[in-house]
């Protein structure tokens, strides 16, 4: 998947420049209305994708799932995410969809349905497939939009539509908290008003989008272009190192929203309720740090804001499992806070490297993201069943180191001729 995004349009010859295409902020202005939108789209659509997760002590009780189960469905989820999105982008950037999002709504809205009535483990993993289906049509499509209203800013721009996700992340285990534990499985269909607000809020953005393409103003954009003093190596290089950035934070995120709520169950003896208060906490703390990080970002360069906030997790993520309850949700608290900043900055960077392939990237990043996340699920679903859920914790608090190599990586800024 990776070397399908490289070898794309590349230069032929290693050592040759890489020109690349941006945005001249001084003709191009920041659409916030849309930002906000899409934002918005964005929140609706991840609280209900978070319900999943959220509701597994109730699957997991009801149906006398495993763990090794439990892993299987995140993975069936994360990987239907995935696989599509970079084919999506990609078809996105030759044809663009203005209503594509929509359908992504739509699709995830029959999931959902399927996910109310489910009765057995085969139909739970046919309703996180087709909800996964979904996201994986509107997340590439809605980055680009975030990314053509972006205008200078598009690292905060970036920004503001993550936080939509993240803070629909962060309050899905909340509403669930709140509908789904006290009035069961069948709660989920609730959730279905939020798709349909999100599809009603992206029907807006899509006649802007459609507006933008009648008009051509993104190929006026792409007339104007700056210089990347870059090889296709360097180039390629600095692609494989954020990879394995997107590794480490996703293998140790998957840990955190997929099992969270069993560690604090197991070792501190708490609530079901309780527990997913507290993974509430780590997920909203989340959503408010990546607004600071994209905003950092445009202002000092991406590179230290990638370096920081993955190493920077580390001594918090390390200190977790060997403190009492109210020391590990503060510590998770500060760990989202850090290690969020993280995803808007790796997917602008990116695109800065392929300017001309911000739907292939958009997608080859966030499948990879949904993807890694699913595969982190099941393999610490299959670590808790040979060990212990407490064993998971202090394996996946490792991870965070893993955010040296991104020392590695060019300082764009510099290099920006």
């Amino acid at each position: 998947m990776l070397l399908f995004v490289l070898s794309a349009d590349s230069p032929s010859t290693t050592g040759e420049s890489y020109r690349t295409m941006t945005l001249n902020p001084r003709s191009e202005k920041t659409v916030f209305p849309i930002i906000f939108a899409i934002s918005l789209a964005h929140l609706l659509n991840d609280a209900v994708q978070s319900v999943i997760p959220a509701i597994y002590p109730i699957l997991k009780d009801q149906l006398t799932l495993s763990f090794t189960q439990i892993g299987l469905i995140t993975l069936a989820f994360q990987m239907t995410s995935s696989i599509l999105q970079p084919f999506v982008g990609r078809y996105a950037d030759r044809h663009p969809s203005p209503y594509a999002l929509t359908a992504g709504m739509c699709i995830s809205l029959c999931g959902l349905f399927i996910l109310a009535y489910a009765d057995s483990f085969p139909m739970i993993i046919l309703a996180v497939s087709v909800v996964g289906m979904g996201s994986s049509i509107f997340h590439p499509e809605a980055s680009r939009v975030a990314q053509m209203a972006a205008g200078p800013r598009k690292g905060l721009s970036q920004s503001i539509f993550q936080v939509g996700g993240n803070g629909g992340s962060a309050f899905g285990p909340l509403l669930a908290a709140l509908i789904i534990i006290p009035y069961g499985q069948g709660a989920v269909v609730w959730f279905a008003i939020a798709l349909i607000a999100g599809a009603i809020v992206v029907s807006y953005v899509g006649r802007w989008y459609a507006k933008i393409l009648r008009n051509t103003l993104a190929a006026k954009a792409k007339s104007r272009i700056g210089t990347l003093s870059l090889s296709e190596r360097q180039i390629r290089n600095a692609m494989i190192v954020l990879v394995v950035l997107t590794f480490s934070k996703q293998f140790y995120l998957a840990s955190m929203t997929s099992y969270f709520t069993f560690f604090l169950i197991d070792k501190f003896g708490i609530t079901i309720r309780d527990s997913q208060l507290c993974l509430f906490a780590f997920l909203a703390a989340s959503a408010i740090g990546i607004i600071a990080g994209g905003w950092v970002g445009d202002k000092i360069g991406r590179k230290y804001v990638i370096w920081g906030s993955i190493l920077g997790a580390a001594p918090f993520a390390m200190l977790m499992p060997y403190v009492g309850l109210y020391a590990t949700v503060a510590l998770s608290v500060a760990v989202g806070l850090i290690i969020s900043s993280a995803f808007s900055a790796i997917l602008v960077f990116a695109t800065e490297l392929k300017p001309a392939h911000i739907g292939t990237i958009a997608g080859l990043f966030f499948g990879l993201s949904f993807g890694l996340g699913g595969v982190g699920a099941a393999f610490f679903g299959w670590l808790a069943e040979l060990t212990d859920i407490t064993f998971v914790f202090h394996v996946s608090s490792f991870l965070p180191l893993l955010g040296i190599v991104a020392w590695l990586l060019p300082d764009l800024k510099k290099q920006k001729g």
